[in-house]
């Protein structure tokens, strides 16, 4: 019988592929046994996933003393978008509540996660987000954790509130010209006499930019280190506190989800506690400088808004301070000018007003069109970086750029013939009363 022989290829056995993991830990604030609790978690899933051979690790994405109903956890957001990037194939996470509490958010989250591929491991739960019953359970769960949320959030507004109609001070831990010693509060000798000053000067007639600008000049020490600014000396105005009284309920959080604070405006009362601590300054004085600030607001030209006035609001960045230009008509010439220069001046940034005529001549450029649509400029356009001197720098959508330098315009050029006009007007006024002037010496004489 002959042989049969059969010629055998060898067969490489295929390499399991090997499962990138992450996890994602959390604590809802910054308390020392919180912080010990986050560095355990951090530990535990840092060895937990090494020690899996099926698995690489990828790390540990941490938010401290943040909570889940907020969407700015940086750590959450940088872990979503290297999901979203394709580094990550499995998220472990100890519950639903330390990944969010938000239930349309999760589940839309989860919904995106699932289209790339990517699995959520709930360890507390024992679910996976890729299972069959995943988003089921998850609805239920999240829902229930929305809801947790929601009603822990009312059990601490309803405490605070107590407390107000109770004329229990709480939530007030420094203020410029006090110390303030575990509940108890006593006046800071050196810094009242800066409070009281600030008011004498304000009354006075000087604003609350130069008196900033003047403290600045003599040194003197702000709160924490920080410089005098127009918003910090009126803050100082504005605050009931100095009085010895304390104006209670003045923001409220709307709601559980945002945590925003909101300014009250009679949706909620307000409680005033009288003596409820030494006092800086007398009543008059206050009610003096809040008559001599509401006056201020009211004789202020504030014109109503157009459209027109709206072209380039939030788009024009300044590159010395990061600050949003705002616009200026100054005699009826419109341009942009940086908030900071505009709040504080020159000693805090040392960008320059721009004309709008010119932002609108260059965006035709940009965009190479012959006239303004605002509509196509919001589309294409994503921001302008305003740099210093005279540089504007176009930021596409897409990424690319484009950039022009402006000329100043010289002062005659940006005269009216109405500012021509008052100015020729207030020169020969001057040269009259000069004259008149020459002419009485000489009779006396």
């Amino acid at each position: 019988m002959n042989r049969v022989i059969h010629k055998v290829q060898p067969t490489i056995p295929a390499i399991p592929q090997r499962m990138r993991v992450a996890a994602y830990a959390r604590v809802s604030n910054d308390k020392m046994a919180m912080v010990e609790s986050l560095a355990a978690q951090v530990s535990y899933y840092s060895a937990h996933i090494q020690r899996n051979p099926q698995w690489i690790y990828v790390g540990v994405f941490a938010d401290e003393g943040l909570s889940g109903t907020k969407d700015n956890r940086p750590e959450y957001q940088r872990l979503i978008s290297d999901c979203y990037a394709g580094k990550i194939d499995m998220v472990i996470t100890k519950s639903l509540s330390r990944f969010s509490r938000n239930t349309l958010d999760t589940l839309n989250i989860l919904r995106e996660l699932k289209q790339r591929g990517v699995d959520v491991f709930f360890e507390r739960e024992n679910i996976h987000s890729n299972s069959g019953d995943g988003e089921l359970m998850l609805t239920i769960l999240s829902s229930y954790a929305q809801e947790e949320s929601r009603s822990a959030s009312e059990n601490i507004k309803w405490r605070i509130r107590k407390k107000f109609e109770q004329g229990e001070i709480s939530g007030w831990c420094q203020l410029y010209g006090y110390t303030i010693r575990r509940g108890k509060v006593a006046i800071d000798a050196y810094k009242a006499d800066i409070v009281r000053r600030i008011f004498s000067e304000y009354l006075a007639g000087d604003s609350a930019t130069v008196i900033a600008k003047r403290l600045r000049l003599e040194g003197v020490h702000c709160e924490q280190g920080g410089q005098w600014k127009q918003f910090t000396v009126s803050e100082i105005l504005r605050n009931e506190k100095y009085t010895g009284n304390q104006l209670l309920q003045k923001t409220f959080t709307k709601d559980h989800l945002s945590k925003r604070a909101k300014k009250n405006q009679g949706e909620l009362p307000l409680y005033l506690v009288e003596n409820a601590h030494p006092a800086i300054i007398d009543a008059e004085t206050y009610q003096r400088a809040m008559r001599r600030m509401e006056g201020n607001q009211k004789t202020a030209k504030r014109p109503e808004p157009k459209m027109d006035n709206q072209l380039f609001r939030r788009k024009i960045i300044c590159s010395h301070c990061g600050r949003h230009f705002i616009r200026k008509n100054t005699n009826g010439t419109p341009g942009y000018v940086c908030s900071t220069y505009s709040a504080e001046g020159k000693d805090f940034c040392l960008s320059k007003k721009i004309p709008e005529s010119t932002i609108v001549e260059f965006s035709l450029k940009a965009l190479g069109i012959p006239e303004f649509d605002k509509e196509l400029f919001d589309k294409e356009i994503d921001h302008i970086v305003a740099r210093y001197p005279n540089d504007l720098v176009f930021v596409f959508r897409d990424g690319h750029t484009c950039e022009y330098t402006w000329e100043d315009r010289s002062r005659a050029e940006s005269w009216t013939e109405e500012m021509k006009i008052a100015a020729a007007e207030k020169t020969r006024s001057r040269k009259r009363s000069n004259s008149h002037g020459s002419h009485q010496e000489s009779h006396e004489d």
